[in-house]
This record gives structure tokens, sequence and C-alpha cells, in this order.
């Protein structure tokens, strides 16, 4: 079985409903675990087991996701949690709240970007308009001279994404 990394995105809240939103862009099914329900790590680095400790039912992040997962049919994986006792919505990211800063015809504010390779033309166009609304379109969906087609923007949530079509084999 092949290596595989997953983008973890991490939430002041959202993670859910965040979730929800990608399962309606790119189907798949979503795994989730509250804070209620596996509670957090205890600090113990030096543990040879990783120890967890409840988090009472009144907490405010009793509901909030521990772990968030979305398994796509078409194989895209993307995992997503609420930082324990962050508020305020979005991601959390310092200093950042919510789109891209572009100066020069640069994106200068994020650390990262998810970058979707899509099949098809059309699977991309698709994707792209369920993606874009309620966010911000960065960079239309259109050819480049390096790639048949790019685009940039910045969802509802805050996660800048890119897109491209997958090289042929």
């Amino acid at each position: 079985m092949p290596m595989t990394a997953t983008a973890h995105l991490n939430f002041r809240g959202d993670a859910r409903s965040a979730l929800t939103f990608y399962q309606s862009v790119f189907g798949g099914q979503v795994m989730a675990a509250t804070y209620g329900q596996v509670g957090v790590p205890q600090d113990s680095p030096e543990s040879d087991h990783a120890v967890f400790v409840p988090v009472e039912a009144s907490s405010p992040d009793a509901d909030r996701l521990a772990f968030g997962m979305l398994a796509a049919d078409n194989g895209l994986r993307l995992a997503a949690y609420d930082v324990f006792g962050a508020q305020g919505g979005g991601l959390a990211a310092a200093g950042l709240e919510h789109g891209s800063t572009r100066a020069g015809g640069l994106t200068h504010t994020e650390s990262s970007f998810l970058l979707v390779n899509s099949n098809t033309l059309e699977e991309a166009r698709a994707l792209w308009e369920r993606l874009s609304s309620g966010g911000t379109v960065i960079q239309a969906l259109a050819p480049a001279d390096w790639a048949p087609v790019y685009g940039m923007l910045t969802d509802r949530f805050g996660v800048t994404w890119i897109f491209g079509l997958a090289p042929s084999a």
C-alpha cells in the first residue's frame, strides 16, 4: 500500500460545518468524534501510550470535533478538527480571519493551499462551482500558459484551494 498524506484543517468551532460542506462538494462519508466522546490528550510527551482524559458534558467543547475525516469515493481525504478552547469560527490560523490577501498578483497570507487535480475539465468545473459557493474567487477557473486549466478560490470557511487537471499518464 502506498504512503499517503492527508490535509488536516484546524478550526475554531466550524469543523463539523466545514466537513458537511466539503461532503456536499466532493461526496463520500464523514466520520467524526467529539471531545465529549473521546476526551482530550493528557500532556504526557514521555509516555509510550496516549492518554485521554474525559471532557465534561457541560463544557462548551464537548460537542465540538476532536477528529473528523471526509473520505470521498474519488480518493479525496480531508481531516479536520476544532482546536480545543478556540472560539470565533473559521480557521485557527495566527492573524488570518477569512480570505486571502493579494499584492502584486500573489497571495501572501496563508501558509498552505489545498490543490485539487481533477481528472477532467467537466469534473473541475463542477467541483469549482460547488466549492466557490459563498466563497471568494481569487483567480477564475480558466486556461493558463502552463496548464489546460487553473483557478484559485477561498471557500466560505477561509480555506484556499487551487484547481488544475491531473497530468495524463
